[in-house]
C-alpha cells in the first residue's frame, strides 16, 4: 500500500482520469489526512476501518474509490452507503453527483424515510449504480423485493456511532447480513465504542485502519457569522451584507472555477469592483488580480480554494464563504486570508439547512460559537447610505475648494427664484440617482420591524440593476384589494417559441416554483425572466426554458439538485401536459418518519 506522506497531490493516487478531472474543477488540490489514508487500501479492495470526524472530508475518502470502479454499464447498485439521517445521505448524494459530473450515464439515488415511496421506487425500476440510504428505508426496499444487493461489490456505513446512538445498529447488521459475503465494507465513525468495534470484527475482513486525530485550531482575530440560506436569492442576501458591512477589502469564496467568473460578473454589474481568481487563468493574470487588489482598484475578488492558496494581502477585511467548503481544513485556510498583521478579520458563512452539519464541524475545529446574522432590511440598508454620504459630504467641504460652487448656488437661486434648499436638494438627488438614499426595491411589511429574525417569514427581494436576475412567480393566487378574497391569476398558455422540458422533483419533495426558478437561474446562467412556465405534478415538473439554450448549459443543468434530488432533466416529448392534472392535489402527503 502506497505510503500516505508520499501523497502530495491527488494525481498521485491511482484515479481515473475523469475523476481527476472533477477533483481540479471542484477545487480540491491536496487530500486531506483521511483521503491520504483511506483511498489507496479501498481501491486495492481492502476493508477499512477510518475513525475520523465529520468535515475532515471523508465523503470523498470513500466516494471517490468507489466511483473509480464502478460499472455504468450494469444498471444494478453497485454500492450502498447508508447513513444515519436523511440530511446526511442528500449531502452525500449531492458529493458523489459531483464527483461523477464527468462519469458518463452515471445514476445515484438517495433513499430515506419522508420521501414517497413512488419516486424511489421509479428511480429504481430505471436503474441505478449507487444507492445512499438510511437504513429503515433501505430495509423497507429490501423486504418489499424493490431493492437488490446481488450486485453489491462496496457497503460503507458513514457515521456508524450516530447510528448506534440513534438505534439502528440492528438494523445495520440485518442489512450487512443480506449482503453478498465478498463485498468489500468501509466503516467511518468519529469514535469506536465497543459494539461498534463487534460490528467491525464480525463483518470486515482482515481491514486495514485509518485514524485521524481531531486537530482544533483557535482564530480569536477573526469575527465568525453565519447566515442560514433561507427565503432570499444567495445573490441577493451577499448584496444585502454588500451594502451595510464596512469592509476595505473582500474574499469571497465559491466552489468552482465558472462561479467565480459568473460572481464577479454579476457582482461588477451591481457596481463593486470585483474580479475572479481561478486555476484557469494565466500566471501573469492571477498576479495582475492580486496586484490591483493590494493596490485597491480591485475591492473584492472571488476566488476558488486552490487560487487563494498564499494570498496575502493585507487589506482583506472579510471572507465570504459564498459556497460552504468541503471539510473543516478548507475553511481555516479560507478565513485565515483575513485577520493579518494584528487586524481584525471578519468572516462570514452561507449554511443552507443541509450543511448544518458541517457548520457543527467548523465550530468544533475552529473551537468557536459561530454567531448566526440577520440580513440587512431595507431600513438599515437606508441609514447606511445616509451616513455614507453624510461623510461624503463633509469631507468635501473639509478638502475641496467650493468658492466657484457656492457662487453657482447663489446664482441659480437668485435667478430662478430658488430656495438654497431645494437646490441642495435636487443635487442631492443628482448625486444618488444611481443609489437612492432610501432603496426603491420592494420589500414586504415583515421587513420592516422583525429585525430579520424570522427567515421563513420573509420574501425579501433587493436591488436588482439587472433585471433578469428577478425570479418571476407562478400559480399563485393573489389577494384583492377588496374583502381579501383570493382571485387565481388566469394560467399563462405554454410559450410555443420555447422548449418544455421534465424535471425529476415534484410536490411530493416539497419542490415549489421559486425554488426551480432559484437553482436554474443560479447554476445554469439562466435569467429569471427566461424560464416560461413551471407546472408541479405529484413525481415531477415540466417547465418552459428558452428553445435556444446552448448544450453545454444543458449538461450543466444535469447536474443540478433541487430538494436533495437530482433533477435529471429531460425534453418533454408529445403534447404539454393537461394543466388539470398539476392541480391533482393541494398539499403533499404526509411525510413518513424514518
Amino acid at each position: 500500500m502506497q505510503d500516505t506522506e508520499t501523497i502530495f497531490s491527488f494525481s498521485d493516487l491511482a484515479l481515473s482520469p475523469s475523476l481527476l478531472q472533477a477533483i481540479r474543477e471542484i477545487g480540491y488540490e491536496t487530500p486531506s489526512p483521511i483521503q491520504a489514508a483511506s483511498i489507496p487500501p479501498l481501491l486495492e479492495g481492502h476493508d477499512l476501518l477510518g475513525q475520523a470526524q465529520t468535515g475532515t472530508g471523508k465523503t470523498a475518502a470513500f466516494a471517490l474509490p468507489i466511483l473509480n470502479n464502478i460499472d455504468t454499464s450494469r444498471r444494478e447498485p453497485q454500492a450502498l452507503v447508508l447513513t444515519p439521517t436523511r440530511e446526511l445521505a442528500l449531502q452525500v448524494a449531492e458529493a458523489f453527483q459531483s464527483y461523477a459530473r464527468h462519469l458518463p450515464d452515471f445514476h445515484i439515488l438517495p433513499i430515506y424515510g419522508g420521501q414517497g415511496m413512488d419516486t424511489q421506487l421509479r428511480q429504481l425500476r430505471r436503474g441505478v449504480h449507487v444507492i445512499v440510504g438510511t437504513p429503515g428505508r433501505v430495509m423497507d426496499h429490501m423486504r418489499r423485493g424493490t431493492l437488490s444487493l446481488a450486485g453489491l461489490t462496496t457497503l460503507v456505513l458513514d457515521e456508524a456511532d450516530e447510528m448506534l446512538k440513534m438505534g439502528f445498529i440492528d438494523d445495520v447488521e440485518w442489512i450487512l447480513e443480506q449482503s453478498p459475503p465478498e463485498r468489500q465494507i468501509a466503516l467511518f465513525s468519529a469514535t469506536l465504542p465497543e459494539v461498534i468495534r463487534k460490528v467491525a470484527r464480525r463483518h470486515l475482513r482482515d481491514p486495514k485502519e485509518a485514524k485521524i486525530e481531531n486537530k482544533t485550531v483557535t482564530v480569536e482575530a477573526i469575527s465568525q457569522r453565519y447566515w442560514p440560506v433561507t427565503g432570499t436569492n444567495k445573490l441577493d442576501a451577499l448584496t444585502r451584507i454588500l451594502e451595510v458591512e464596512d469592509f476595505d477589502a473582500m474574499l469571497i469564496f465559491v466552489r468552482t472555477k465558472i462561479a467565480t467568473e459568473e460572481l464577479a460578473e454579476k457582482l461588477e454589474a451591481r457596481g463593486y469592483s470585483a474580479g475572479a481568481l481561478n486555476g484557469d487563468m494565466s500566471q501573469a493574470l492571477r498576479e495582475k488580480t492580486v496586484e490591483r487588489l493590494k493596490k485597491k482598484s480591485l475591492d473584492i475578488v472571488v476566488a476558488t480554494d486552490v487560487a487563494a492558496r498564499g494570498l496575502d494581502v493585507d487589506r482583506i477585511s472579510h471572507v465570504v464563504n459564498y459556497d460552504i467548503p468541503y471539510d473543516t481544513e478548507a475553511y481555516i485556510h479560507r478565513i485565515g486570508r483575513t485577520g493579518r498583521a494584528g487586524r481584525k478579520g471578519h468572516a462570514i458563512l452561507f449554511v443552507a439547512p443541509r450543511e448544518r452539519r458541517m457548520l457543527g464541524a467548523i465550530e468544533k475545529a475552529t473551537r468557536h460559537r459561530i454567531r448566526e446574522m440577520h440580513l440587512p432590511t431595507r431600513e438599515d440598508i437606508a441609514e447606511r447610505r445616509v451616513e455614507q454620504f453624510k461623510e461624503l459630504v463633509m469631507n468635501t467641504l473639509e478638502a475641496e475648494e467650493l468658492s466657484f460652487y457656492r457662487e453657482f448656488v447663489q446664482k441659480l437661486g437668485k435667478e430662478q427664484n430658488l430656495a438654497p434648499l431645494d437646490i441642495a436638494s435636487a443635487l442631492t438627488f443628482l448625486a444618488q440617482k444611481d443609489r437612492p438614499l432610501i432603496p426603491v426595491e420592494k420589500f414586504t411589511q415583515s421587513d420592516h420591524h422583525d429585525d430579520g429574525r424570522d427567515n421563513r417569514r420573509r420574501a425579501e427581494r433587493t436591488e436588482r440593476p439587472d433585471r433578469g436576475e428577478r425570479p418571476e412567480r407562478f400559480d399563485r393566487g393573489e389577494r384583492s384589494d377588496r374583502g381579501g378574497e383570493r382571485r387565481e391569476r388566469p394560467p399563462r398558455e405554454f410559450d410555443a417559441s420555447g422548449t418544455l422540458y421534465r424535471i425529476e422533483v415534484g410536490r411530493n419533495d416539497g419542490v415549489a416554483p421559486k425554488d426551480i426558478v432559484g437553482a436554474i437561474a443560479n447554476e445554469s446562467g439562466i435569467s429569471g425572466k427566461s424560464i416560461g412556465h413551471i407546472k408541479i405534478y405529484d413525481d415531477f415538473c415540466t417547465v418552459g426554458l428558452p428553445a435556444d439554450i446552448p448544450q453545454q448549459t444543458l449538461k450543466r443543468m444535469e447536474r443540478i439538485f433541487i430538494m436533495g434530488k437530482p433533477i435529471n432533466i429531460t425534453l418533454w416529448t408529445g403534447d404539454p401536459p393537461p394543466a388539470t392534472y398539476a392541480k391533482r392535489r393541494t398539499y403533499p402527503p404526509k411525510r413518513e418518519e424514518e
